[in-house]
């Protein structure tokens, strides 16, 4: 028995030797040391030994187990090194080849209007506000002095889904929900801008989904002043300090008096061209004072607060800005109109 285990420590550790990848050591392992293996086979007949025997030939077949597997895993090792040493010479890089173009990406000119706007009024201490697409149409209408039936609400094609639900028109519901949440206490300075659906056809100028941004201030003491000097600013910032702005009288029915702003056209200077057709002012936005039926509706008090309230398109701000001609351009994905705003600082 003694020579036998002598003789298949011999063998197995010439295999060892004689492996030349990690599976043909593997079989080697299972061979030798495995449960059918022929040591184990060897330890069953230590039963026909003598009582001095065993204790010397379990010492000696521990040993050749434990000689077998550390020559298995010092092989083990080293071919494991030789196989990474392999795949990094196979796998090397040439440094020197040139690297591949890493196209980074930029502001859509939309996103990059929306966010100068409002920056500029929490600048000036408004905060942003926002609401549900889905809209109720007491919030899009009816607390907007737009009870049903009214008139003006054919003004705005709507998209509606069931009698009391619809995509809203404008982000006028956000300044009814805001005022609501404020229980009839001021101030309410705040800013809401936000996507909007109408049923209108899309060409050059018109599209059913654009984006809106409306202001509305409400305090004490709020006066029409106050609104023409915020619309100057907010001009001047996004156009130039050598735009003026004119005030003409409108009709809105969530405000009273109304106006629509206009902005000396940039082309020419207010001098009259094309592009303004000729009268030297373009169209921008409308606003009006906040009609004391909406304030009363939302819970204030329209003889102790006053407030004014605005509304505008980002789209139509940017082609004014940029020199866009067309507003389906800013959803129709395509690199070649996108990528001539990657370079362009957005002031």
């Amino acid at each position: 028995m003694e020579e036998r285990l002598k003789q298949l420590q011999q063998e197995a550790t010439a295999k060892v030797e004689q492996s030349v990848d990690l599976k043909q050591l593997n079989d080697v392992r299972v061979a030798y040391l495995g449960k059918k293996g022929p040591i184990t086979e060897v330890l069953k007949g230590m039963g026909k030994l003598s009582a001095e025997e065993r204790p010397k030939m379990g010492a000696l077949a521990n040993e050749v187990r434990d000689d077998i597997t550390k020559a298995i895993e010092t092989k083990q090792q080293l071919l494991e090194t030789a196989e990474i040493e392999k795949k990094l010479t196979e796998e090397s890089i040439d440094v020197t080849l040139p690297g591949r173009p890493v196209n980074s990406g930029t502001h859509h000119p939309l996103t990059s209007v929306i966010e100068d706007i409002e920056d500029l009024f929490l600048s000036m201490g408004y905060t942003v506000e926002e609401g549900p697409e889905v809209e109720k149409d007491y919030y899009n209408f009816e607390a907007l002095n737009l009870p049903k039936g009214h008139p003006a609400r054919d003004m705005q094609d709507s998209f509606y889904i069931t009698e009391d639900l619809l995509l809203r028109t404008h982000t006028s519901p956000v300044q009814a929900r805001t005022m609501e949440r404020r229980e009839g206490k001021g101030p309410v300075k705040i800013i809401c801008p936000g996507k909007v659906y109408r049923r209108d056809n899309d060409d050059a100028t018109h599209s059913h989904q654009f984006m809106q941004i409306e202001g509305l201030v409400v305090d004490e003491n709020i006066r029409m002043s106050d609104l023409k000097g915020t619309l100057n600013v907010f001009a001047k910032r996004m156009f130039g300090e050598d735009r003026e702005i004119r005030l003409r009288p409108s009709f809105f029915p969530f405000t009273e008096p109304s106006v629509e702003m206009d902005i000396s056209c940039k082309i020419c200077g207010g001098k009259g061209c094309s592009v303004c057709k000729g009268t030297g002012w373009i169209e921008i936005l409308g606003a009006g004072m906040v009609h004391p039926n909406v304030l009363e509706m939302a819970g204030f008090d329209s003889k102790k607060y006053t407030g004014f309230a605005f509304g505008m398109g980002p789209e139509r701000i940017a082609m004014l800005k940029y020199g866009i001609d067309d507003i389906r351009h800013y959803y129709a994905n395509d690199q070649r109109f996108l990528t001539q705003f990657g370079q362009k600082e957005f002031k």
